[in-house]
């Protein structure tokens, strides 16, 4: 019987992208006069093949033609390689799942060799020898400060295993802690699409350090962004890597707290295993591997380009946890929303949007106004429903209504202290 193929929809359209990408790259994105840093990503590609079609030994092609010609790559399943960067104290991206890269050295040729060179000495992967070289994706200045300060421009590049069969990773324990292998079609799966909770007391206090830092904290809570539950079909783990010291080592901190039936059946489990007072602490579980911010806005740079182009309809706008912060922001930002969404219906086509992403992204384009994760260069295909749009101004609003409900607190406290003290008075 003849095998029909685990997605073989998904292997002829990530193919007419690569063959697109590889056409027709992005164009070069340059260093601002305040930031000369830049900094390479390398989005991997592989094609693992079903148990009906495996590869013959040595079945190895120069070309992308040559590649998806093979039976078992016309039956396989297309993945993408992501990193979970090793715990360090002090690291912002201290356990974050990512794509290998790095910052460029003064050695490197370009970008893209900054590219490789990350990838070999963080995987041990050789793309010059095992990979076929596909383009790359929109490079963005990456800001912080909500915009107001950039960072540097991150570069992101396309490459494809030519074969399936390469050497073993060997995971550099100080900068990667495991690899993860997820198909396409899970990360274009709407049930996998989740949030991540991050804390923005520092942005919103501009790094600053102490009393208000944690006062912005306490009152703000955290924020909400569009996260992707990653689901691995193979991964590798380092045991040399650092741990981060907790029992959920894998963005626990990025999740909301425990709540109260947690704590609840936590209790109950203790007393059921006459461990009342928690001396046998159960062994370590692993969180979830969550997909956001700037990584997210890469992957989904090249989602994007993959029918059904449902990017936008599986994205949320970024809010805070409180309800009264929601409550105002919501209320600022809905008219704001419906004319984003009139704009985009009025015809409006943009180029390859991205989402997700924790730091602002402006994208280099001769027509460029601010927008946040737009494409640089010549799109594919052109679409009415951007998310980069819909962003663009977003963030202003926002710190506005984080400023209203904080006045509406204050209102609220005085009022009451005012009608508490009337009340003693009359005593």
């Amino acid at each position: 019987m003849e095998s029909v193929g685990i997605a073989p929809e998904l292997v002829a359209a990530t193919r007419s992208v690569l063959e697109k990408l590889t056409a027709s790259p992005y164009a070069v994105l340059e260093s601002p006069e305040s930031t000369k840093r830049r900094a390479s990503v390398a989005f991997i590609l592989r094609i693992r093949p079903s148990n009906a079609e495996w590869p013959m030994v040595g079945a190895t092609k120069a070309t992308l033609g040559e590649f998806f010609d093979q039976s078992y790559v016309q039956h396989g399943e297309p993945e993408v390689l992501f990193i979970k960067r090793a715990a360090r104290k002090g690291d912002k991206w201290t356990s974050h799942i990512a794509l290998p890269g790095g910052k460029r050295d003064s050695e490197d040729v370009d970008d893209q060799a900054a590219a490789i060179r990350e990838t070999w000495e963080e995987v041990g992967l050789d793309l010059n020898k095992y990979s076929i070289s596909c383009g790359n994706l929109p490079q963005r200045l990456v800001t912080t400060h909500w915009g107001k300060k950039p960072l540097m421009v991150l570069c992101p590049y396309v490459f494809l295993l030519s074969s399936f069969e390469i050497p073993p990773l060997r995971l550099q324990p100080s900068e990667v802690a495991s690899t993860h292998w997820v198909p396409i079609r899970s990360l274009l799966s709407p049930r996998q699409r989740t949030v991540v909770f991050e804390d923005m007391s520092s942005r919103i206090a501009n790094q600053e350090t102490g009393v208000k830092k944690w006062m912005l904290s306490m009152i703000l809570g955290k924020m909400m962004f569009a996260a992707i539950n990653l689901v691995p079909t193979e991964s590798l783990h380092s045991v040399e890597s650092p741990a981060d010291g907790s029992a959920v080592q894998l963005q626990d901190n990025r999740l909301a707290r425990p709540s109260f039936q947690s704590k609840v059946s936590a209790f109950a489990q203790r007393v059921y295993h006459c461990d009342v007072f928690n001396q046998f602490s159960p062994p370590p579980r692993d969180g979830p591997l969550l997909l956001w911010g700037l990584t997210l806005g890469v992957v989904s740079d090249f989602l994007d380009l993959i029918p059904p182009h449902n990017a936008l309809t599986l994205w949320s706008y970024p809010n805070f946890t409180p309800l009264d912060v929601r409550f105002a922001v919501w209320l600022m930002t809905y008219r704001f929303k419906e004319r984003k969404r009139m704009e985009l219906q009025s015809g409006t086509t943009l180029q390859k949007p991205s989402f997700g992403a924790v730091t602002e992204s402006v994208a280099h384009r001769p027509d460029e106004t601010g927008f946040h994760g737009l494409g640089t260069g010549s799109g594919t295909s052109t679409r009415e429903a951007a998310v980069s749009t819909m962003l663009e101004g977003y963030y202003d609003i926002v710190r506005k209504a984080v400023g209203l409900a904080l006045v509406g607190r204050v209102t609220l406290l005085t009022v009451i202290v005012y009608y508490v003290l009337k009340k003693l008075r009359r005593l």
